[in-house]
């Protein structure tokens, strides 16, 4: 019933008619920030506030970036397209009287570079733990400043981000966020996901792909004869991260956290495929008895933005102008904005 009721809503929504992002612009203010994040790293960030801040305190929101070396505006190195996806949502928000702070992961921009010392020192340094404690000490980065409502604060992650916003969230307790934004996040095990995608893109490595995910599960490391082709999706220096990643149960994290939950899909998203993979967030929703809301577009696409049609990837442009609406009217909301 929840996910008749998402479709529903969200096609009438998207169905007024198309028009330039409205952004209501009150003045903002960026300050550079560099923090300490798990293991001896350093993170290295943006806090965005919206010049009201000057006069009284403001809601705060962590974006949490998603899967692969992707820097605080939300571009991976590894595609010519500038997605800016997290810059945008920074904006947004900022137009609408929320702070933000975004930061480049560990390994990426201008936080502390991968060691090149050995292979068991990128193992560590990359472990999914670690990606998780860098969430909260974002978190508790953006509580520092005195201009964020402490009882006002929200995660929002994007795709894998979305995961580690849960587990952070789960680990945080009593002390987490008040909210949590999930974006285009997968609500089963990544090793189903991955072993779909592979599937469809290369059928002829899927198998090779279980083996690979059942070794790295067993003993956290990839194997030493991991085909060419799938290094990019199972790298040597991932093995600890992904032996937690693989197995994380983002429903059942969902379940177990106090915390008012959005969740933003599109119906052109490739990657997380609305809505087998992200049906078993929706019925989490409903185990809870803190308020949550899904929300489905029709022709938006992973990155939160408008396709013309199903050979259009949907990586750049504005984020799509209904996903932008929903997205700070609920944290208005919810956060009281």
């Amino acid at each position: 019933m929840i996910h008749r009721r998402a479709l529903l809503a969200a096609a009438a929504f998207a169905a007024r008619p198309a028009a330039a992002q409205r952004y209501h612009p009150i003045g903002t203010k960026h300050l550079d920030l560099r923090f300490a994040g798990a293991g001896g790293v350093t993170l290295s960030g943006t806090l965005l506030l919206p010049t009201i801040s000057e006069l009284q305190r403001v809601p705060g929101v962590v974006l949490v970036a998603g899967s692969g070396p992707t820097d605080r505006d939300g571009n991976n190195r590894y595609l010519a397209e500038k997605i800016d996806l997290l810059k945008q949502i920074a904006g947004l928000l900022a137009d609408n009287g929320i702070a933000t702070l975004r930061y480049d992961k560990r390994g990426i921009g201008a936080s502390t570079p991968q060691p090149e010392s050995s292979l068991g020192a990128q193992e560590r340094f990359w472990a999914w733990d670690h990606f998780v404690a860098d969430v909260q000490a974002a978190h508790a980065e953006l509580l520092r400043h005195d201009e964020i409502k402490p009882y006002a604060t929200a995660l929002l992650g994007h795709s894998e981000g979305g995961l580690l916003s849960l587990a952070a969230a789960q680990a945080m307790g009593k002390k987490g966020p008040y909210a949590i934004v999930l974006a285009s996040t997968p609500g089963r095990p990544l090793q189903g996901i991955v072993h779909d995608q592979i599937a469809r893109s290369a059928p002829a490595f899927a198998a090779e792909a279980d083996r690979i995910m059942r070794t790295i599960i067993e003993t956290g490391h990839a194997p030493d004869d991991t085909p060419q082709e799938l290094k990019l999706v199972f790298p040597a220096s991932a093995g600890a991260f992904l032996q937690r990643a693989l197995t994380f149960d983002p429903a059942r994290a969902l379940e177990a956290i106090d915390a008012s939950c959005l969740l933003l899909q599109g119906s052109a998203d490739t990657q997380v495929v609305p809505m087998a993979d992200v049906q078993p967030l929706v019925d989490a929703l409903s185990q809870r008895s803190r308020a949550g809301e899904v929300a489905v577009f029709p022709m938006v696409s992973h990155n939160l933005k408008a396709v013309s049609g199903p050979n259009d990837p949907g990586f750049t442009g504005p984020i799509a102008s209904p996903v932008a609406d929903k997205l700070s009217s609920w944290l208005k909301l919810v956060l009281g904005a």
